[in-house]
């Protein structure tokens, strides 16, 4: 089996970091158990481009026991925790080409590694592999059955593809189902991006001048968990109704250009490049913080905040750089740019990933069923694996849900009975 991480030693400490998670996913440990029985994927090839974590971990072990042949690769630089990625190669037997902190030219290594497995069927967060099935290894392409894709970001770029006729096989926005982004993408990203940002800076954000960029379900999951903790929340969009949204949920909102001078932490969660910009750093106040919690290190333009530094200092705090800028006024970027709950922090809580990935493990023996049915278009989630998801989640939460009545039945399906 060929591999490539960082240090065996570590495996140990990862394999109990799995089976923690393990404890509070549920949904999947009831798919997994499934699938070691029925075997839906066996003898499939699987590549996964993922965030190279614990709860990643429990997805890739559910996929071997159905039957997969499995590969991944890191979708981030900054992201894997390498006692996982060495556990899951000593000790599940899966191989993993992912090192925390690898440069570009290994992180495109390790891509093609997974691509050298001759996937039929590929998992992405943030479509970096499918860009490079589309781009590089255009050969590879036509193995594939279809593809998942976990990310806003990834769904946008995979959406501008298939509306330029440029896809070349069926994918599945996972990110696009409720199991993930109302679950996953609010309570998830606000969770782990406060924790993040504590653990980078150690903040008290109650009484903190908060600007958060982009009122998506990201977005609101973190204005909603800042505010929970005590901190003066803005919010800025471009989209009408997200803005209008925002301002009823009792927010603040107003142009970045405003927001830019009163604010004290900025953090992105848009999917957009170029967020935070020259003119922004300019108008920011000394001591100023910014982060990002989009998936791309593109939100914040730090070419620009590097261009208007006079000097950088790296690491004043782990996860902390200091610029300082001509008028001598300083800005602290979090994370390199990067995702700084993953960066700085360990991601989303088990708990809340349970779902996504119960999601993704069940689309996958979905599209091996609907194998050559599927047109080469983004799809959304069959409604019901997300039904299917949420009542496995309810039953691990001991949560039961009510029935129609025949009478209730008969009454929703007819026009007889008005007022």
């Amino acid at each position: 089996m060929k591999y490539d991480v960082a240090d065996f030693s570590l495996a140990p400490g990862g394999k109990k970091r799995i089976l923690w998670a393990d404890n509070d996913m549920p949904a999947l440990a009831a798919i997994r158990k499934r699938f070691a029985k029925s075997k839906p994927l066996k003898g499939r090839n699987v590549s996964a481009c993922l965030h190279v974590t614990a709860e990643t971990a429990n997805l890739v072990r559910t996929l071997k026991a159905g039957g997969a042949n499995v590969v991944l690769c890191a979708s981030n630089p900054l992201s894997t925790q390498d006692d996982v990625a060495a556990s899951l190669v000593k000790d599940f037997k899966i191989a993993v080409f992912a090192i925390c902190r690898e440069n570009r030219s290994t992180y495109y290594k390790h891509i093609n590694a997974a691509i050298d497995h001759k996937p039929v069927i590929t998992m992405d967060d943030g479509a970096d592999l499918v860009n490079e099935l589309h781009t590089g290894r255009k050969k590879d392409a036509g193995r594939i059955i279809a593809s998942m894709e976990e990310t806003t970001t990834g769904v946008i770029r995979l959406r501008a593809m298939a509306n330029e006729s440029k896809l070349k096989f069926p994918v599945i926005a996972v990110n696009d189902a409720a199991t993930k982004h109302l679950f996953d993408n609010r309570y998830g990203t606000g969770q782990s991006t406060v924790d993040g940002i504590i653990r980078a800076t150690d903040f008290l954000m109650a009484g903190k001048k908060v600007v958060v960029a982009g009122y998506g379900w990201c977005g609101r999951g973190f204005a909603m968990r800042a505010r929970g903790m005590g901190a003066i929340v803005i919010v800025t969009e471009i989209d009408a109704v997200k803005a209008l949204e925002a301002a009823m949920d009792g927010f603040d909102v107003m142009p970045m250009a405003r927001a830019a001078r009163v604010g004290e932490l900025f953090v992105t969660l848009t999917g957009n490049k170029h967020v935070l910009r020259a003119e922004h750093f300019r108008a920011m106040k000394d001591r100023a913080t910014v982060a990002n919690s989009g998936h791309f290190d593109v939100e914040i333009d730090i070419p620009a905040l590097k261009q208007l530094s006079k000097k950088l200092t790296r690491n004043v705090r782990n996860h902390v750089d200091e610029y300082i800028l001509k008028n001598n006024k300083r800005i602290y970027l979090l994370g390199e740019g990067r995702l700084i709950n993953l960066a700085a922090a360990e991601g989303h809580p088990a708990s809340v990933m349970d779902m996504s990935f119960a999601t993704q493990a069940l689309q996958t023996e979905y599209v091996i069923k609907k194998q050559g049915k599927l047109s080469i278009a983004v799809h959304d989630v069959p409604l019901e694996i997300e039904q299917q998801v949420s009542k496995l989640k309810l039953r691990s939460m001991s949560i039961g849900l009510d029935k129609l009545t025949p009478e209730q039945v008969a009454y929703l399906a007819s026009s007889g009975e008005g007022t």
